[in-house]
């Protein structure tokens, strides 16, 4: 496992990702969520390290967005990942999505409403429920804090 900088798909230079065994995770701090993105192969062989490698980014309040979109082999110890991410941001108090390749999807399931995670259609979708949500918030919070002559 090594830290490499590597070119992306769209030819940008200095994408710093982690590699790990087939899988490259890259983790993209933005101001509404952490976006961890995960491309290549998630296996037997891989899963413990990259279950490790994404922990460190379930951090206080900070909302997580798993991108898992650009993996091609999920196997069925990817669940164990989703489970272990599931059980630390609850226990983090951590709010959480899940971007699903069709690979992913297979074993999950595609039904938002019955899956065992909480899955969106995208990193942008998940992104604006986040912002909806505080939005929501502020509404309820607005008539607390306004002044009264």
């Amino acid at each position: 496992m090594t830290i490499a900088d590597v070119a992306d798909p769209t030819g940008r230079q200095g994408n710093w990702l982690y590699d790990c065994a087939g899988a490259q995770i890259r983790a993209h701090c933005r101001h509404l969520a952490t976006v961890l993105t995960i491309r290549g192969d998630i296996d037997a062989v891989n899963v413990d390290d990259v279950g490790t490698y994404l922990r460190r980014f379930i951090l206080g309040d900070h909302p997580v967005v798993v991108d898992l979109s650009g993996v091609s082999y999920f196997s069925a110890a990817g669940i164990s990942l989703l489970q272990m991410l599931d059980e630390n941001c609850h226990a983090a108090g951590v709010q959480w999505s899940l971007v699903a390749s069709p690979a992913v999807r297979q074993l999950v399931g595609d039904d938002r409403d019955d899956a065992p995670f909480p899955l969106t259609g995208s990193v942008h979708e998940a992104l604006r429920d986040l912002a909806d949500v505080i939005v929501s918030r502020r509404q309820l919070v607005l008539p607390l804090i306004k002044k009264t002559a």
